[in-house]
């Protein structure tokens, strides 16, 4: 039988290697560029492929996580994400690096609508373990800007995919020797949690389709652009990749230090009444963010961060709560499909905000699109709570 400890460990590490492969190209792209002797708005439209195969994918594995195995599906997951990254450090041509990042995201795709669930299923309390889940992811995106920077400067960019690689096979043998295939008949229901009255459930829906949309569009747009941003403002303090890497590393702590807040607080209140504040925090950062350099910049990029990733512990305890077990992994799935779908679609947007008007265009039309997070908020239904099962 296994361990929840053990198993929400390893998922917690699958959520930290998750975001750290996905955003490695957004900080590599910087010195790939010259090194390929490509420009970055060039080199930035290969990663939507994977953007787009992180969501669309999830779609189907998000089946076969209800319908075959977690476990073997995370299995995979594991070594074929590793393996992804191991490729991109051998590529010689766009079009083989293209390729390469697009194995990444259809690997990647395995994690959120799997891995997520069986937090879900083994966690005794769902908001903490959704905010603890949620600190290792952002501790992957934190960890991808730093530690690339570091590798890349001293050893080449190659080697900032090849050692995650490596890295990452490793854990997912570890994972196949102490995991064994889930029984899912004492699994915890999560999902009596909490109740909306039934014909409030279209306002749980539509609030969910529009802050994922909203949500997962700007965060990805943010994560990507990050690295360059911090290039390009904060010339006056640093022009060092490692260091670059280590500020953005700081940014994306707080990240970590919000989820896990917002975790909590889910625990103790209901979604509306944690989501409602929130929603409110990123449309005037990100507008800030336009007009601002050195350390201004980096403390409303605090702010952006807190918001976005706040944003994201809601959106999965949503789903948690609002769904049973033998559906969970197919509605994280859609949530996901969605959501990737609209982020990976975002690489590009960031690339063609980027050549019409800079990052004061890209951020004030981020801006704009976040209010829409407010809408979402308001239309949330209040929760009729139930006693959580002893």
């Amino acid at each position: 039988m296994n361990s929840p400890s053990r198993v929400i460990s390893f998922v917690n590490a699958g959520h930290f290697i998750d975001h750290y492969a996905m955003l490695i190209f957004a900080a590599a792209v910087i010195i790939m560029g010259p090194a390929l002797g490509m420009a970055y708005s060039e080199l930035l439209p290969y990663a939507t492929p994977g953007f787009v195969a992180f969501g669309a994918g999830s779609l189907l594995t998000g089946w076969l996580g209800d319908r075959w195995s977690r476990r073997h599906m995370m299995l995979i997951f594991f070594v074929g994400i590793g393996a992804s990254m191991i490729s991109v450090g051998v590529v010689q041509t766009p079009a083989q690096l293209g390729a390469a990042l697009f194995a990444i995201g259809i690997f990647a795709s395995i994690y959120h609508p799997v891995g997520t669930a069986m937090i879900v299923s083994y966690a005794d309390r769902l908001g903490r373990e959704m905010g603890i889940n949620g600190v290792w992811g952002n501790l992957g995106v934190a960890s991808s800007a730093l530690v690339t920077g570091v590798i890349g400067q001293y050893f080449g960019w190659r080697f900032a995919f090849i050692v995650p690689g490596i890295v990452t096979i490793l854990i997912g043998i570890a994972f196949a020797m102490m995991v064994v295939h889930e029984d899912r008949k004492g699994s915890k229901q999560a999902a009596a949690q909490a109740r909306v009255a039934k014909q409030d459930m279209w306002r749980v829906v539509l609030s969910l389709l529009i802050v994922v949309i909203a949500i997962s569009t700007t965060f990805n747009a943010v994560t990507v652009a990050l690295p360059k941003l911090f290039a390009e403002r904060l010339a006056d303090l640093t022009r060092s990749p490692a260091m670059l890497g280590v500020i953005a590393a700081c940014v994306y702590v707080f990240g970590a230090m919000t989820q896990y807040t917002i975790g909590r607080l889910l625990d103790r209140y209901s979604l509306k009444t944690v989501a409602l504040p929130l929603s409110f925090m990123l449309a005037p950062f990100l507008y800030l963010a336009a007009s601002l350099n050195n350390l201004p910049l980096i403390l409303v990029s605090i702010g952006i961060v807190m918001g976005a990733f706040g944003q994201v512990t809601v959106n999965d305890a949503m789903v948690g709560k609002y769904t049973s077990e033998e559906w969970r992994s197919r509605a994280y799935a859609v949530r996901y499909f969605i959501g990737f779908t609209a982020a990976g679609a975002s690489v590009g947007l960031v690339a063609w905000l980027y050549e019409q008007g800079g990052f004061v265009t890209m951020l004030h039309a981020f801006a704009g699109l976040c209010l829409l997070a407010i809408a979402a908020a308001i239309i949330l239904p209040r929760e009729i709570r139930t006693p959580q099962p002893v």
